[in-house]
């Protein structure tokens, strides 16, 4: 029942900050928008490090001096799996006027949600691929190392859950499609998660390698989406902040609950 939960419990965060449309009355401004982004980079680059990179890394110690490689491979494709994504699939980053990836005559609203839902893919990937070794019996994860994993990763739904109802809702959309558009741009982190854990004896194998793919994607996500937004114009010392706080409790959450 554990699994499910912890499957559950990020997209919990994502509805969560999504219902936040319902009883926030004005848009969000840029200083908020710039305290979110930073909080959810700072907590993804600890889960990617604490709950994936280092994890790969202890996966391959049979490997002794060359047990870096399932780390540096496995990182470097999840960069490029995101980077393929980013120019194969239409969508339009929050305080943005210019959509990224092939022309399209999709709106505005469904741009906005792809791009949300574009960096949840890693997000579901690595909470599936956290499991899948849990279920094999694989020593090195534990049931409250995955569930320190589940936490830290819905924390930082919370505010992207925000971060697309909001915005949403400023354009003129009603609240109950803004809020449907914040849930429904989360639903891809428990569908991939599940669907990793059913391939679980495929996966387990090439762990190591999995474990720093979904830590590249998520690497890629922060840099080429979550800093550039957390920095740009004035206040961005408030980002920056807000980053080394999501850190700061993503590596609390890991330590103290794995």
């Amino acid at each position: 029942m554990h699994i499910l939960y912890g499957i559950l419990i990020p997209f919990l965060g994502t509805t969560l900050g999504a219902a936040c449309v319902f009883f926030m009355k004005k848009a969000m401004g840029d200083t908020l928008r710039k305290i979110l982004a930073g909080f959810a980079a700072g907590v993804m680059v600890a889960a990617s490090i604490w709950s994936l990179l280092i994890p790969s890394l202890e996966q391959a110690e049979y490997m002794n001096k060359w047990s870096f490689v399932p780390a540096v491979v496995g990182f470097w494709l999840g960069i490029l799996f995101l980077l393929l994504l980013d120019h194969i699939i239409p969508h339009l980053h929050v305080g943005s006027n210019q959509a990224e990836g092939p022309k399209t005559k999709l709106g505005k609203t469904t741009m906005l949600v792809l791009a949300v839902t574009l960096h949840n893919i890693p997000e579901g990937m690595a909470i599936g691929v956290v499991y899948a070794g849990y279920l094999a019996g694989n020593q090195g994860i534990t049931t409250m190392g995955t569930l320190a994993l589940a936490i830290g990763i819905a924390i930082q739904n919370f505010p992207e859950g925000a971060i697309i109802s909001m915005p949403l809702r400023a354009e003129g959309v009603g609240k109950g499609r803004a809020f449907a558009g914040g849930v429904m741009s989360g639903i891809v982190e428990p569908v991939g998660a599940l669907l990793t854990i059913l391939a679980a004896g495929f996966i387990v194998p090439a762990l190591p390698y999995l474990l720093s793919f979904a830590a590249g994607a998520m690497i890629y996500v922060v840099v080429e989406e979550l800093i550039p937004e957390m920095s740009e114009g004035r206040h961005c010392d408030v980002g920056t902040i807000c980053f080394a706080l999501g850190f700061s409790v993503m590596m609390i959450l890991d330590v103290a609950l794995g």
